[in-house]
């Protein structure tokens, strides 16, 4: 089996790495969450225009370039790298994944919209009573004439604050945990009755709590079959989960690569620390859980239209969740004091696989899974 890129997937590589190294410097990153908004909105029009790396992974039919989760996998593992805070997952992954899935008009006007960079997604598919179980929605959307109204609660959306569109779950039948019932929403971020709360998160990013009341929206709001959604919203959750993966691997190599550099110069008793056996063992653990990581990131982004789908993912992230953890306790660690500085890197770093350890799945969540489909 060749697990090689091909050479179109390695020039998206290079094209990204090269311009996240002049763009998301540890200072330029610093100074990006600082502004309104936590993000220089212009880096993701160039991802878009310049670069034209939205596209890569979507179908030549809505102006992409026909890739698929192999260019995802490519593209979040830079990603992670630079400790970016581009709305990659909620918008190309989950919003671009569901509109092509569901296609219709919507999708022929939005997708190629995300294409060109002009709109961003957050995705609310959790609710603080349902931890990670999907189907727990005490979101409602009632029919209203050719519409619908929708009044919830959705928690830590991430890129809402800064959203044109948002994806969303609701009940539109059925028990507040039944799998029938669920349908999904694409709805604008400027609805009447629709209230944000925005905050950051521990590693910088912005994530939103959403409050709808009385949310008025069209009739094409409603995406695919109403109170069918659940398979789909499972199916983009399992992308992400898996995308969160390369994100994690990116993050993680480089984090290994920080160390190691620390080591070589930080001293004591007289030599560099990293001449110590100890240091040299537990930098050898992290290169192996940054290598085991792509290597089960791999597995999960080929196993995507597997029939046992959510096995072969739960494996991936829930080693990958494990691994990120002890790798960026080594990191810490291995810096001492200085490693949870704000000054620093590696501490952000930390925080950020922190972060993408609770996104779709936590250790506990993923063995729970397991467990139950083996």
């Amino acid at each position: 089996m060749d697990f090689n890129f091909t050479e179109t997937q390695g020039m998206l590589r290079d094209t990204l790495h090269r311009y996240l190294a002049d763009t998301y410097d540890f200072d330029k990153r610093a100074a990006m969450l600082k502004r309104d908004g936590g993000r220089d909105p212009g880096v993701w029009t160039a991802l878009a225009t310049e670069l034209g790396i939205l596209g890569a992974a979507l179908p030549e039919a809505y102006g992409g370039f026909g890739g698929g989760p192999i260019d995802t996998m490519v593209l979040m593992e830079e990603f992670g790298r630079a400790l970016s805070v581009e709305p990659y997952v909620p918008t190309v992954v989950l919003g671009a994944g569901a509109l092509v899935e569901t296609g219709g008009a919507v999708a022929e006007a939005l997708v190629p919209g995300i294409i060109g960079g002009e709109v961003i997604i957050g995705a609310g598919f959790y609710e603080p009573q349902g931890r990670y179980n999907l189907a727990d929605i005490k979101t409602t959307a009632k029919k209203d004439g050719a519409g619908w109204v929708l009044n919830g609660h959705k928690a830590v959306v991430v890129a809402a604050p800064f959203a044109t569109h948002l994806l969303v779950s609701a009940r539109t039948g059925g028990s507040q945990r039944e799998a029938g019932g669920v349908s999904l929403f694409l709805i604008d971020a400027s609805t009447k009755g629709l209230v944000r709360r925005d905050y950051p998160c521990v590693d910088g990013t912005l994530a939103s709590e959403l409050y709808f009341e009385n949310a008025s929206v069209p009739a094409d709001a409603l995406l695919g079959a109403e109170g069918g959604a659940l398979p789909l919203i499972n199916k983009l959750a399992d992308h992400a989960a898996v995308a969160q993966c390369a994100e994690a691997t990116g993050a993680m190599k480089k984090l290994h690569e920080l160390t190691l550099d620390y080591a070589k110069q930080r001293k004591q008793f007289g030599k560099a620390i990293g001449d110590f056996q100890v240091i040299q063992h537990r930098l050898v653990d992290m290169f192996m859980e940054a290598e085991q990581a792509q290597s089960m990131t791999l597995m999960g982004t080929l196993r995507l239209d597997d029939p046992n789908r959510e096995k072969w993912v739960s494996q991936a992230k829930a080693k990958i969740n494990k691994g990120a953890r002890a790798l960026g306790q080594w990191a810490v660690q291995t810096h001492g004091g200085i490693g949870i500085t704000t000054e620093l890197a590696a501490g952000h770093y930390f925080k950020r696989l922190t972060i993408v350890e609770t996104q779709f799945g936590d250790l506990d969540y993923h063995l729970g899974r397991l467990e139950a489909l083996i």
